[in-house]
């Protein structure tokens, strides 16, 4: 044991060079995360709890890095436990140190791209124990033609169609069934999104349909398990089996593998049923199966705010506008950042300009540039500097004409803020709804929330309305929201619209007279 725990001092020392001779964009580019030491040990602890007695371990780890979890293998079950065990390593900058490190130990390191590699024919060759942090590259970090590559493989081996937005750890965690003998287990340190994003669902397919799922574990977003990486993680544990009907999943929250704060288990059809796994466990009161009739859906259309593609740009202050000499036919007032907001009301002056501070004034045109340059020689000028900063060659700005030309928006009355973070001991939300009486629009940090049409006959028959839904839309607990959204690393929470959409909430329904109600309404559309 004394031997392990020096190599793992010098693995722990290696890994801190070896990643500081690159730079932090390219380890993001390619995904490298080296898995914490007591993680590591942690998840081969609850390992051992599952894996049979009696068993020789032949262990394998697609995505290697400097051998975290080997070391913590050797550590938790000793060697003899272990019959044989390899790891795979695409890059010689980590896999050449981790041969050096372990291959007195039985550790065989081959520096290969795991996905390029047939899994061995014969299931006495293939392995029952399968431990992994695969590459968390993101989808556009990807070339389409590996993409198309790996998912011909995925779906003739296991019938599963991984969307082009998926990572490269879905890949990873499908590609491996082919490397498990007959009931091997695995473990996979993968980000918690899949649960919730679109992709996610052919990975959450292929776990509760081509193999038994046994466990999953997330950990809490505001307790990241990489210091150098925003990232909400999540342990899944599978084995090697035909999904059986009457298994129960089970699912754990926050604290260790070994100590969670909260747990419950789960049967394989209330998990084809729940479409946010990151909702469980779930207590019966927050879970998304509560007696809501009724959701924002019901009342409002959801669009975001504008994304303009360089705020720096054109967004400016009343007072650059001025300096500028820039008309008004050109201008459109816009709200700041919601950091910037002191209450969750906007009040409006006289010209219908929000009483705050840092608001701004949005620059759009939809002139020709020729037309601008003839009449309009100021704004020119402006424009001018923009094109000198590369404003026009923006991912945004360079997909539309003319590039400075901004998206539509009708100013919205109610708003929800797209993000924000659990502060001040959870005491604040990290989604404000904002009852905005101004004339300015918003940028793309909000959501802009536009009644139905029968419920805009509704306030303007009753003004008073508008606030006692605002109220209504206050009162939603907070659970439901963070239940339809996602959670990232560092415990930063985001709301799409057709998450907004989706949430539950009754309260609106009791300030609606009942022949107007959405299903009364629904009907009378017919």
């Amino acid at each position: 044991m004394r031997d392990i725990e020096h190599q793992e001092k010098r693995r722990l020392s290696m890994q801190a060079r070896l990643d500081g001779e690159k730079s932090q964009s390219e380890r993001n580019r390619l995904g490298q995360f080296a898995t914490p030491t007591a993680l590591a040990i942690d998840i081969l602890k609850y390992a051992e709890k599952i894996f049979p007695n009696d068993n020789k371990i032949r262990f394998l780890d697609p995505a290697l890095g400097t051998g975290s979890f080997f070391s913590a293998l050797l550590h938790v079950f000793g060697r003899n436990r272990v019959m044989t065990a390899v790891g795979y390593e695409i890059d010689d900058h980590y896999g050449n140190v981790a041969r050096d490190l372990w291959s007195e130990f039985g550790l065989d390191v081959r520096t290969e791209d795991f996905t390029q590699i047939l899994p061995p024919e014969s299931d006495n060759k293939k392995a029952t124990l399968i431990v992994c942090n695969p590459p968390y590259v993101r989808h556009h970090h990807m070339e389409s033609s590996e993409k198309k590559r790996l998912s011909a493989n995925i779906y003739e081996q296991q019938g599963v169609s991984l969307s082009g937005l998926s990572g490269l750890y879905c890949y990873f965690l499908c590609l491996s069934k082919e490397w498990m003998a007959p009931h091997a287990l695995a473990a996979w340190l993968i980000p918690s999104e899949f649960m919730d994003v679109n992709y996610g669902r052919e990975i959450k397919k292929f776990l509760l349909d081509r193999v038994q799922l046994l466990h999953i574990h997330r950990f809490s977003p505001e307790d990241c398990q990489f210091n150098d990486a925003l990232v909400s993680s999540t342990v899944v544990w599978f084995r090697n089996d035909a999904p059986d009907e009457i298994h129960r999943v089970g699912f754990s929250f926050g604290g260790s593998l070994q100590k969670p704060l909260n747990k419950n288990t789960y049967t394989i059809d209330e998990l084809a049923q729940e479409k946010k796994w990151s909702r469980l466990p779930a207590q019966d009161s927050n879970h998304r199966n509560n007696t809501s009739r009724f959701v924002i859906g019901d009342y409002f259309d959801v669009k975001r705010g504008i994304a303009t593609g360089a705020n720096q740009f054109f967004v400016l202050s009343p007072t650059d506008t001025r300096i500028r000499d820039i008309p008004k036919k050109f201008l459109t007032p816009i709200l700041p950042s919601p950091r910037y907001l002191e209450s969750d009301i906007i009040e409006n002056d006289a010209e219908g300009f929000p009483l705050m501070q840092n608001w701004g004034f949005l620059f759009s045109s939809d002139l020709p540039p020729e037309r601008i340059q003839e009449h309009y020689p100021l704004v020119w000028r402006y424009l001018e500097s923009g094109i000198a900063l590369g404003v026009h060659q923006r991912y945004i700005c360079r997909n539309r004409y003319p590039w400075y030309s901004q998206d539509k928006r009708e100013v919205a009355s109610f708003l929800c803020t797209y993000m924000g973070r659990v502060t001040n001991n959870g005491k604040s939300k990290p989604f404000r709804f904002v009852l905005n009486h101004s004339k300015a629009i918003a940028a793309n940090v909000y959501l802009m929330m536009y009644p139905k049409y029968w419920v805009r006959k509704l306030l303007q028959n009753n003004p008073e309305l508008e606030y006692s839904m605002w109220q209504a839309l206050q009162s939603i607990p907070i659970e439901y929201l963070i239940g339809e959204g996602r959670v990232y690393g560092g415990g930063l929470y985001k709301l799409e619209p057709k998450e907004l959409l989706n949430t539950p909430t009754d309260r609106i329904a009791s300030l609606i007279p009942d022949a107007f109600t959405p299903r009364a309404m629904q009907m009378s559309l017919f």
